[in-house]
């Protein structure tokens, strides 16, 4: 199967981007360093091309309701403009994926639109029109993938930056979002963001990419800061901290239980109820390496010599100068100053346990 190309493709070709495979599109890793795009978002501003990401679009007149029942999280608490982390469960209560809903501004009637992971969107579609079926719900479900574009603008100079081409973002809240021309482009500009900065994220029509990038005169940045970034700030990457097929994980387990509003009648809800009153036994920790390696996924983690976990991402972190990484272990293990293991190349270094962010922005 070919991969799918976004919009800027032919532009980041142009710019001698580094190209690499993810979720089922071709999308730039690094342009320069991942070193120097990791540093200009902590230190100034950097703009990513993240259209890979799914957009579905619900309404009608029961969209509130089955937004409801197939996200963890509360969504009639959405104000129009509002937006909420939210994960999308199975009947066990496993993560499927994990999403930010937004609730439309400026429409009469509550318009939605989320965002699940880089290749999901066709499943999300499915799931969304098979479930409005089976449960008579009258709601329109569109895939809009390809009909937007989406660039995040991120680091503590991205609103000033961005405000030099639209109406000042500094009064967007975060998580919210609102309606701008930006450099003359109508755009959905959301105060969210992967990488622990301040910043937005921008979605508009898919042939106004380029107009949008060309006026963010800024450093370009691929997914391999994306990652370094987001990792640094302890945020999830679906299909390796969490993998419904591979390492199918809870909410719960993954660190983030308070996505789940269990007052809300979703898929799962029942399950998690459960898990929640029995407790864990696993769980997602942050952790630092303390002996010279790295980190990867797949790696095991150990106690005394016995495998208890797994690293599901590691990398050394330019801003801390150490190697840091996630990944599940028993609860008994998981209180921060905990000493572990990691198994590189065969060899046992020492990593000991730390609360999550690795990285907080002061």
């Amino acid at each position: 199967m070919s991969l799918r190309t976004p919009p800027l493709g032919a532009v980041h070709a142009d710019a001698g981007a580094k190209l690499t495979e993810f979720g089922g599109w071709e999308m730039p890793v690094e342009f320069d360093s991942i070193r120097e795009e990791h540093e200009a978002v902590r230190t100034a501003a950097g703009k990513f091309d993240v259209s890979h990401m799914g957009e579905i679009e619900v309404s009608g007149p029961d969209a509130t309701a089955l937004m409801n029942r197939l996200t963890s999280n509360d969504v009639t608490a959405l104000d129009a403009g509002d937006a909420q982390y939210s994960t999308i469960t199975d009947e066990h209560g496993d993560i499927i994926d994990d999403t930010v809903v937004y609730r439309l501004p400026d429409r009469d009637d509550a318009d939605y639109l989320f965002i699940p992971n880089a290749g999901h969107d066709d499943q999300m579609y499915d799931r969304w029109t098979a479930h409005a079926e089976e449960w008579g719900l009258d709601a329109t479900v569109e895939n809009v993938t390809t009909d937007y574009g989406m660039v995040a603008l991120q680091g503590p100079e991205a609103l000033s930056l961005l405000g030099d081409r639209c109406a000042d973002p500094s009064d967007i809240s975060r998580f919210t979002a609102e309606y701008r021309e930006v450099a003359g482009v109508d755009c959905l500009v959301a105060r969210t963001g992967y990488t622990g900065e301040d910043g937005v994220e921008l979605l508009f029509d898919a042939e106004e990419s380029e107009a949008v990038w060309s006026a963010l005169d800024c450093q370009p940045c691929g997914l391999g800061s994306r990652d370094t970034l987001r990792l640094e700030a302890g945020f999830l990457l679906s299909g390796q901290d969490f993998d419904i097929d591979e390492n199918p994980r809870n909410p719960y387990e993954a660190g983030i239980g308070f996505v789940v509003d269990l007052d809300t009648e979703f898929v799962g809800r029942d399950a998690l109820t459960d898990i929640k009153a029995a407790g864990i036994d696993e769980e997602l920790v942050g952790f630092r390496l303390r002996d010279r390696g790295i980190a990867r996924h797949g790696y095991d983690i150990a106690v005394d010599g016995e495998t208890v976990g797994e690293v599901t991402s590691g990398t050394m972190s330019p801003t801390l100068g150490d190697a840091i990484g996630l990944g599940y272990v028993p609860v008994e293990y998981a209180d921060p100053g905990t000493v572990l293991d990691v198994l590189v190349r065969d060899r046992e270094k020492r990593a000991e346990v730390e609360s999550l962010p690795f990285y907080e922005r002061a």
